[in-house]
């Protein structure tokens, strides 16, 4: 019986180990879908009895009422994926409060069972090995562990990726911010570097204005070289500070 769906995947060096023969694996990703892009297919291919823009209307609906309820303490299960409310920090006595310079809340998601039948239900194809170029893989927001999504300003945001440590004399080299809205390029203090590793730099997040903002990462590392050039690293996703 052939899969119902196929995806592609490249290999990476594994950037938790030492082991020059050790890979990770990670998805070609076709490009990202907007909520309008799956209401049209799922008219336009899945035969839904509705038109798209309505389906995004109520999609839309039932997201806003979705993040209504989670933040009054309720749990979410569509059956694709679970949702709840959680919170960061440590607290280190009993009758400590709440404090939003120590803890942090954020929506945690997790996948549902029709989700993961969902999985069997794919063919994988290796395409061999990835560029080796400087890449970024993910970021973490420490104070809130958001992962590729908010960012806290003047917090600490843990980058990980393949040969990113920040090497090399050339002007361009260092971590920036570019303002999706804008196109300005912060650029974080050398002085804001707090972990500088081939698979994983910390920063202090500039004190960034609420908006979105592209990750760039310029370096002119190279395996036991310093390079000619520099090589430049983006984010695929765009990073939120909450206004």
């Amino acid at each position: 019986m052939s899969a119902l769906h196929s995806i592609k995947a490249r290999l990476y060096e594994n950037p938790l180990t030492d082991d020059p023969n050790d890979f990770v694996a990670r998805v070609d990703s076709e490009r990202t879908l907007s909520t309008r892009d799956v209401c049209v297919s799922a008219v336009t291919r899945g035969g839904a009895d509705t038109t798209a823009e309505r389906m995004e209307h109520d999609v839309g609906l039932f997201f806003k009422e979705m993040a209504y309820r989670l933040c009054d303490g309720f749990s979410v299960n569509t059956g694709y994926f679970t949702s709840e409310v959680a919170i960061r920090g440590v607290f280190n006595s009993p009758n400590e409060t709440f404090n939003p310079d120590k803890h942090a809340l954020y929506i945690q998601f997790n996948q549902g069972s029709l989700l993961r039948q969902e999985l069997s239900n794919i063919q994988v194809e290796i395409l061999g090995l990835g560029d080796t170029e400087a890449k970024i893989l993910e970021v973490e927001d420490v104070k809130t562990g958001s992962v590729n999504d908010i960012i806290t300003p003047n917090r600490n945001l843990r980058i990980r990726g393949s040969r990113i440590k920040l090497a090399g004399d050339d002007d361009r080299v260092g971590v920036s911010f570019i303002n999706d809205s804008t196109g300005e390029v912060i650029k974080v203090d050398p002085s804001d570097i707090v972990e500088n590793k081939p698979s994983e730099i910390i920063i202090l997040t500039p004190a960034l204005a609420a908006g979105s903002y592209r990750l760039q990462v310029v370096t002119q590392y190279g395996k036991n070289v310093i390079l000619k050039e520099p090589r430049t690293a983006i984010l695929d996703h765009l990073l939120n500070v909450v206004g």
